[in-house]
């Protein structure tokens, strides 16, 4: 089963832009997903395990390196990519 995936992080530090920056960069590490980027999230696609574990694997590294933090998802069944 494909997903769809639309993301946002808040950190909840002034500084806010390396901690998304750095979020979105081992993202995009992960293999087999497709991601666009853009101001206001970061859209995911691909196979449902794939991504979910992508996911895990991403926020959980980030709350542990960065603290507190508010993530927002959007889990929507099947390819929506543009």
């Amino acid at each position: 089963m494909k997903l769809s995936v639309e993301i946002s992080k808040y950190p909840l530090a002034n500084d806010y832009k390396a901690p998304i920056q750095a979020f979105i960069d081992l993202l995009a590490d992960q293999a087999d997903l497709h991601i666009i980027t853009n101001t206001m999230s970061t859209q995911i696609f691909g196979d449902y395990d794939t991504v979910m574990q992508a996911l895990q694997k991403c926020m959980k590294w980030s709350m542990q390196t960065y603290g507190k933090l508010v993530f927002v998802c959007k889990f929507i069944p099947g390819d929506l990519r543009p």
